[in-house]
């Protein structure tokens, strides 16, 4: 072949209408992302996005717009418990799975504003 797949640029989340500002407490406050300026002709379809380590994600608009709560992406977190000890300090509902823990794979879900389910996780 003559090409090859260099990894994943960026996961996109759809949300409702007129969700950004929530978004922004979400995503930039509580979870300390930074917001990532979208390009000027995109701007007009709403949304925002945010960089997450060394990919991004965004947060796109959907009319009708229905919550993925099997599909999610996940975010590789180091030192996780450190993670979850602050979300539960800011009274962010977790959902604890060990369904991997045989593989030494520390995770747990939480659902975004808007009802998307998303989940980190840390290999020990």
């Amino acid at each position: 072949m003559s090409f090859s797949f260099i990894g994943v640029d960026h996961v996109q989340l759809a949300a409702p209408e007129g969700c950004e500002a929530e978004a922004r407490i979400f995503f930039k406050e509580l979870l300390g992302w930074t917001e990532v300026p979208k390009p000027e002709n995109l701007k007009k379809r709403g949304g925002v996005w945010f960089q997450c380590g060394n990919h991004q994600v965004h947060i796109g608009i959907q009319k009708d717009f229905v919550p993925a709560t099997k599909a999610h992406p996940a975010f590789h977190v180091q030192n996780l418990d450190s993670l979850k000890e602050y979300l539960l300090q800011m009274n962010t509902q977790i959902i604890d799975d060990d369904a991997r823990s045989d593989e030494g794979i520390k995770r747990f879900y939480l659902k975004d504003p808007f009802g998307n389910r998303l989940e980190f996780l840390e290999y020990l």
